[in-house]
């Protein structure tokens, strides 16, 4: 191991010593905005680390200071022959960042099941990097009783936040004078959703507003926090193998956001509509491969591309409904008119003997 790389990680294995005894201590004195810190600087430490160690420069040209937190995550995840993170742990270690910004600069109230969720797929993508960059593993370091961290049982992300949600409605209700309380409950699901989404902020007062407001008109937790709605958490082991890890959901795409961007963390989920994602219909599709609507329906129909939703979804606009295909479409259709037995004329047979939908007819009655 390199020299100063292994002066860092310990410094990196102390600190999450100590978010861990803080994590199950006896009292809540202080509790989350200790686990929050001392976990955060633990993955600075462990960052720095590993780029030493995989020959990276953590100062600037002519810089006393080392780079900063988000500056080590992008060398992390783009420099050539360094890279050791993947983007869904950028994501989750954005979040963790933004947490440690609010609760060391302001107040943060997380319930329960957040703190335990931030611990443990700390814990799991920790892990991950000492076993990817140093070959080392936790329990080299740790007994197995603590590992996991032990708490009331985790719930998924959608549970999590509706729950949160209808708490911070019912703090917000007219009377209560608890709307300080909500904004603090509030921050949290506000950072996890704009860390998502690039931001690398923690949200002010007037946006913690707005975001109330959206809660206090029955606005659905998903409509509220997209981004959100765009991950899953996920775990598999149990005991000191338990990982848990913060994905993104199947086919959510993300984008590396240009460096030195204002306010912007390294990468960004990409949101995108019903229409941005189901964006061609049978016609584009024809003519961008060269075939005509039959073939393509018959194709369709053949694949059953329209039992697959991340190919197909029927929208509504105004009072009209459209067929809309995504571009995976495109990509499922290529692959079977490359096949080398394909044969167009078997499909289009086999599509005009398809069942017939019928649909029914209410008789008229004569009053």
């Amino acid at each position: 191991m390199k020299r100063e790389a292994k002066l860092l990680l310990p410094k990196a294995i102390s600190s999450l010593r100590l978010s861990i005894d803080h994590f199950n201590s006896s009292s809540d004195i202080g509790r989350t905005e200790a686990v929050l810190i001392l976990l955060d600087h633990a993955f600075e430490m462990l960052l720095k680390a590993s780029l030493i160690e995989r020959g990276a420069q953590i100062r600037g040209k002519g810089e006393n200071n080392t780079i900063g937190f988000d500056h080590c995550l992008r060398k992390g995840l783009t420099e050539g022959g360094v890279k050791f993170l993947t983007e869904d742990q950028v994501l989750s270690r954005q979040t963790l960042n933004n947490y440690r910004d609010a609760a060391q600069h302001y107040m943060l109230e997380l319930c329960e099941q957040f703190l335990y969720t931030t611990a443990q797929t700390g814990l799991t993508v920790f892990q991950s990097i000492l076993r990817t960059v140093f070959n080392k593993e936790l329990s080299d370091y740790f007994p197995n009783r603590v590992l996991p961290i032990s708490t009331v049982p985790a719930v998924d992300i959608a549970e999590l936040f509706h729950n949160e949600v209808e708490a911070i409605k019912i703090l917000l209700q007219p009377g209560k004078r608890q709307r300080t309380e909500a904004l603090a409950r509030l921050r949290p699901l506000a950072i996890m959703e704009e860390a998502f989404q690039g931001e690398n902020k923690t949200p002010s007062d007037e946006e913690l507003k707005k975001l109330g407001k959206a809660i206090l008109n029955n606005k659905q937790w998903h409509e509220v926090f997209p981004g959100v709605a765009s991950i899953q958490i996920t775990t598999n082991g149990y005991g000191p193998s338990l990982e848990m890890h913060i994905t993104r959901k199947k086919g959510t795409p993300i984008e590396i956001v240009k460096e030195g961007t204002p306010n912007a963390g390294v990468i960004a989920l990409r949101i995108l509509s019903d229409t941005d994602h189901y964006s061609l219909g049978a016609a584009r599709i024809a003519k961008t491969l060269n075939l005509n609507q039959t073939q393509v329906l018959a194709l369709v129909f053949h694949l059953k591309i329209q039992q697959d939703s991340e190919c197909f979804k029927e929208i509504t606009i105004g009072s009209q409904k459209h067929k809309r295909y995504s571009p995976k479409t495109l990509d499922k259709i290529r692959t079977k008119l490359a096949e080398p037995d394909f044969d167009m004329q078997v499909i289009l047979q086999a599509y005009q003997k398809r069942p017939k939908t019928v649909k029914s007819v209410k008789a008229k009655t004569t009053p």
